[in-house]
């Protein structure tokens, strides 16, 4: 799969079969997660991946999922994540603090799209509960989390549709997630505004 048809296919994903992702394609995203760009190449940005089941169901808890749709948008019993990737940004490194989240942005997305290409779906996640998910994996207190991300292979296919009058996504009566996005000749501009 070219990485731009991995790009548009790539949606987040909110419900998993129960395969376990292979520790070699895991260790894949965080290589490429390692050589995404980093602002004065400082490389504040580590990784913990978790994939042992006792604390994948530790950790599930400690998010927050899909909040317009909140609780259809949680992933159902049986239907959780089987890894995370938490993103940490290592304060040591000295890292300017918006640029540290863009070294995070940046990562991720690397870890998307190469997710993306495995067949694996994810869905990165900002809203959770950060001094727990520190607690449970025995977080330094130099290290913040940026984000945790979600990992499985899918079980579910969400479409996107053209944004009319909310950005708001939403589920159909057969459980289809639909993602509203703008259109590319709603944000291209050329050569001016």
């Amino acid at each position: 799969m070219s990485v731009y048809k991995a790009i548009l296919r790539r949606r987040s994903i909110r419900r998993f079969q129960k395969r376990k992702i292979p520790f070699a394609i895991l260790r894949k995203l965080i290589n490429a997660a390692r050589v995404a760009p980093s602002a004065a190449n400082l490389q504040p940005c580590e990784f913990i991946v978790v994939n042992k089941k006792e604390i994948v169901d530790r950790i599930f808890p400690t998010l927050r999922w899909a909040g317009y749709i909140r609780p259809k948008g949680n992933p159902p019993e049986g239907c959780e994540p089987t890894a995370y990737i938490v993103v940490l940004i290592n304060r040591r490194k000295k890292p300017h603090q918006a640029f540290a989240q863009a070294d995070a942005a940046a990562a991720i997305e690397n870890i998307l799209v190469v997710a993306q290409d495995y067949g694996l779906g994810s869905c990165w996640l900002g809203a959770i509960d950060r001094v727990k998910i520190s607690n449970i994996l025995k977080i330094p207190k130099y290290c913040e989390i940026s984000y945790v991300i979600a990992l499985g292979y899918p079980d579910e296919k969400p479409r996107t549709e053209r944004l009319k009058k909310s950005i708001k996504y939403w589920k159909d009566k057969l459980g289809h997630l639909h993602v509203p996005k703008r259109s590319l000749k709603e944000i291209l501009h050329r050569n001016r505004y």
